[in-house]
């Protein structure tokens, strides 16, 4: 679809606002938090949320060329151009004239109510394309759109319809139908029991005859959209509608064509060495920034106080009005550094247009600082510019401009290969030929051609062509005349019919790098701007006696290169997106298809905002999944990465860095300890050595007294930084130390209280056999461990379940095993489940094994047996168990 052109249209909304739009439907609500909820509103109200949508697109673009009108019909009132010229046309209003629409249009729009009588849709369309045709008189160019939003419920009257189509297509009008419960293939969605016009009009004791039904009135509509030529009728459902106009999508639009001269070599000096050419410049991309926000305050009245005979109005009926608030700048001069002999900084601060702080009132701390500044006002000021440590004034604001001419001057030629692709960051710009001279466009196209076949290299023994170096071009832009001069890249392209160039604006401190290779004695300007920073090679180290070392910790070795390839190799995003039609994995990522969340969630906010009044009771929804498509990363590459990023952890051997917690400094006082500090500092403190760590906090009653039954004291190094390990830390759910008995002996408790306590964890394992459950959930909340978590836990309760005394963490282990599932089904893991299953199984039940586990695990049932087709489908995972199979798998 070609691009259209950005603005210059005019879009006519025709609203139905007969009886049957005031019917209540239910509507269902998202939340910011996920969560769905319904509301009740009417037909009307529901299709009016796309008409307030692309009106706020209007307003939000701000282009006095993009127009709208609004039309009703089905409205108690008649008034029309048609009506008042020839009659008929009847209960067809004119409710907004075609213009610039603005807050106000919204408003009128929002107070639109459904009447009590009915409107054909066909006088309604004959109104709105004779309004549009008076308007656009004498635009011709201008694109006309007529967008219709109705029910379908109202009657047609279907004589000379085909008139009224030819007319459209005369005129190049497109045709939008928006009906509310249509029928729609993209949505999969039928209304049942379609409503029959015939029995709701008996009310009204008129002949029905050949009033049809709703089902009828679509066919009509899809017949109306599907006559038109060249496509330009569209029908639709109102809900697909709504969601189409709420997704984020990059418009493309025409951009006006520029014209300027392109010229080789120096026209007045050398004219017989130069070419000139007229060309055609227009935008090939644009850069988009979020919309910025506002700080608005209400507004004080300004009553006269001198106006005694005007009557006081209450309070009440003051009407609220809220304005803009602008930035201002003040200028101060620092006296005390003029009195000093030096130079006095000016100060500028910048404030809030508002009365009240246009002179603020310092606090006291402020008043020796604002009475050493005196205030200036702007046109007393001289413009300045730093060079070096001196300031060079510049009396006109600005210093003379070079002599520049209108223009894109090519400087010279470089190879292609020689422009790094990370420097055109900026916004590209077409370079065309001029279309109505085909002299122009042949000189262009020439030259175009001449840069991609490049020039060509020789042997210089067999003197046969090596290689062809297609060029590139650097040119000197000049907007208007007297502008400054921009430096960029021209970079040939060819269409399929046309030639052209395209111009990327570049750095000048990059210039000297391209044009390396260039042809001498080609220069380019501030070679010296460029600045160079070295530092140590990462590959080659050299010792202090100048011997170069191959290995060294610093040196990755082969087994290291090795991993790290085999990692960025699992990383690649090329075939992890979605199977095309002929199962071929196609890439994750799309640029076209990424948008900047920034631009559109404001957006989002901002047109949100304008359909519903009360953003309390509706607030703005979640995102929309197109925004949401690239935050996460895809989950093939990420299982694929696994096995890869463990091998680099352990080649490599990368350990956690625990975060330093800084602590208070020793005030050099030693206070007293109160009874309980000790229990209290075991949450913090971890002992120093290995030996203080295995110390007993209670010892026997019988041998020792209350005093050495107390936690030995942590001795403090003076150190101002404290090291904190999760893992040390005491199990919240170990009951709280008891207070002492009468005796002043403690009772042993079950397990330690020691803050040191062995996770038990393997060689090469992150799940350790001593609390298995907490270091599987942390693991996994990771995110990016989870199939070697899910390995892991399983060989610790295999470990578990055949030591002795496994009986006392029977409890423990099926409680693993639950989480384990539920992991291994939402994780995709439902192969390493079913084998640990059928592992399990076979350790129980054979000898030593344990019975009386396996037991315990068919007790609870199909909770805890093999993962099925069924059950893997709704997470859209894959089994190769049946229902069956997993049910006498347990039995």
């Amino acid at each position: 679809m070609p691009a259209e052109r950005a603005g210059y249209t005019v879009t006519m909304f025709l609203i139905d606002v007969s009886r049957s739009m005031g019917t209540v439907r239910t509507v269902d609500r998202e939340d910011p938090d996920g969560s769905v909820r319904e509301i009740e509103m009417t037909n009307l109200a529901y299709a009016l949320q796309y008409v307030k949508l692309k009106i706020q697109e209007m307003i939000f673009n701000g282009r006095k060329t993009d127009q709208c009108g609004v039309i009703l019909f089905g409205s108690e009132d008649t008034r029309n151009i048609v009506n008042a010229a020839n009659g008929g046309y009847e209960n067809v209003y004119e409710f907004i004239p075609i213009g610039q629409p603005n807050a106000g249009t919204i408003a009128k729009i929002d107070a639109l109510e459904p009447s009590t009588t009915t409107g054909d849709p066909i006088d309604a369309l004959i109104v709105g394309v004779e309004t549009q045709a008076r308007y656009l008189a004498n635009k011709k160019t201008w694109t006309r759109k007529i967008v219709i939003i109705t029910d379908g419920e109202s009657p047609i009257e279907v004589e000379d319809w085909e008139a009224t189509v030819a007319k459209m297509d005369s005129l190049s009008i497109s045709l939008i139908i928006v009906g509310v419960d249509f029928d729609d293939e993209f949505l999969d969605y039928t209304e049942e029991g379609k409503s029959n016009i015939k029995v709701w009009f008996a009310y009204f004791c008129v002949d029905l005859a050949d009033i049809p039904s709703k089902a009828a009135n679509e066919k009509f509509y899809r017949t109306l959209t599907s006559s038109m030529a060249d496509g330009r009728g569209v029908i639709g459902n109102c809900d697909y509608a709504l969601q189409d106009v709420s997704r984020p999508e990059v418009k493309q639009v025409r951009s006006t064509l520029m014209a300027t001269v392109l010229r080789i070599g120096d026209v007045d000096a050398r004219p017989g060495e130069a070419i000139e050419l007229s060309i055609k410049t227009s935008k090939c991309t644009a850069l988009v920034r979020p919309k910025s926000w506002k700080k608005f305050a209400l507004r004080e009245s300004n009553k006269d106080e001198m106006d005694v005979d005007e009557e006081e109005k209450p309070e009440s009926s003051e009407k609220i009005v809220y304005a803009s608030l602008k930035m201002k700048t003040d200028y101060y001069i620092d006296l005390n550094a003029i009195k000093e002999g030096e130079d006095g900084d000016i100060e500028m601060k910048k404030e809030d247009d508002d009365e009240s702080l246009l002179d603020p009132q310092p606090d006291q701390g402020d008043k020796p600082k604002k009475d050493t500044l005196d205030r200036v006002e702007k046109e007393e000021l001289v413009r300045g510019f730093k060079y070096g440590t001196t300031y060079a004034p510049c009396p006109d604001g600005q210093f003379p401009r070079l002599p520049t001419r209108k223009g894109v001057d090519i400087c010279g030629f470089f190879p292609r290969e020689n422009f790094r692709r990370e420097l055109a960051m900026g916004e590209i710009q077409y370079i065309w030929a001029d279309p109505s001279s085909p002299q122009q466009q042949v000189a262009l196209s020439s030259i175009v051609k001449a840069m991609q076949g490049g020039f060509e290299i020789y042997d210089d023994k067999t003197r046969e062509k090596k290689e062809t170096r297609p060029l590139l071009a650097i040119a000197r832009w000049v907007t208007k005349d007297g502008m400054d001069p921009k430096m960029g890249i021209l970079w040939p392209n060819s269409f399929d019919n046309v030639d052209c160039l395209l111009w990327c604006p570049v750095s000048l401190s990059s210039l000297p790098a391209i044009t390396r290779l260039t042809f001498p004695p080609f220069e380019m300007p501030f070679a010296d701007d460029v600045r160079k920073y070295t530092f140590a090679s990462l590959d080659r180290l050299v010792n202090r006696k100048g011997e170069v070392l191959t290995e060294h910790p610093y040196l990755p070795t082969d087994e290291q290169m090795e991993a790290m390839n085999g990692l960025v190799d699992a990383m690649d995003l090329m075939n992890a997106g979605e199977k095309d039609e002929e199962g071929n994995r196609l890439p994750w990522f799309s640029t076209p298809e990424a948008f900047n969340p920034a631009v559109h969630r404001i957006k989002q906010a901002m047109f949100h905002c304008a359909v519903f009044d009360d953003i309390t009771s509706n607030p703005v929804p979640p995102p929309h999944p197109d925004l949401l498509v690239f935050f996460e990363p895809p989950k093939r590459a990420m299982k694929r990465g696994q096995n890869a990023l463990q091998e680099c952890k352990d080649i490599f051997k990368v350990k956690e860095v625990l975060k330093r917690v800084g602590k208070a400094k020793k005030d050099g006082h030693a206070h007293a300890q109160e009874e309980d500090d000790n229990l209290l500092l075991l949450d913090r403190k971890r002992p120093l050595d290995k030996t203080q760590s295995q110390m007993s906090i209670v010892e026997d009653p019988s041998v020792s007294s209350p005093k050495k039954s107390k936690q030995p004291p942590v001795v403090d190094d003076g150190s101002e930084t404290e090291e904190e390990d999760e893992e040390l830390l005491l199990d919240k759910k170990n009951p709280a130390v008891p207070e002492h008995r009468k005796d002043g002996a403690l009772p042993t408790p079950a397990r330690s209280v020691s803050p040191h306590v062995d996770p038990g964890r393997a060689p090469g394992r992150i799940i350790g056999n001593t609390y298995p459950l907490k270091d599987f959930r942390k693991n996994i909340a990771q995110g990016d461990v989870v199939t070697k978590a899910v390995e892991d836990l399983s060989a610790v309760i295999l470990e578990v379940i055949v030591k002795p005394f496994a009986s006392r963490r029977k409890d423990e282990m099926l409680e693993c095993m639950e989480v384990l599932r539920q992991t291994c089904l939402e994780e995709d893991e439902i192969d390493a489940w079913n084998g640990f299953m059928h592992e399990i199984k076979d350790k129980c039940l054979s000898k030593p094994g344990n019975p009386s586990f396996w037991e315990a695990v068919r007790q609870v049932g199909r909770e805890l047996s093999l993962i099925s087709k069924q059950e893997a489908g709704k997470q859209g995972g894959d089994s190769t168990v049946t229902e069956n199979e997993a049910g006498e798998f347990i039995s």
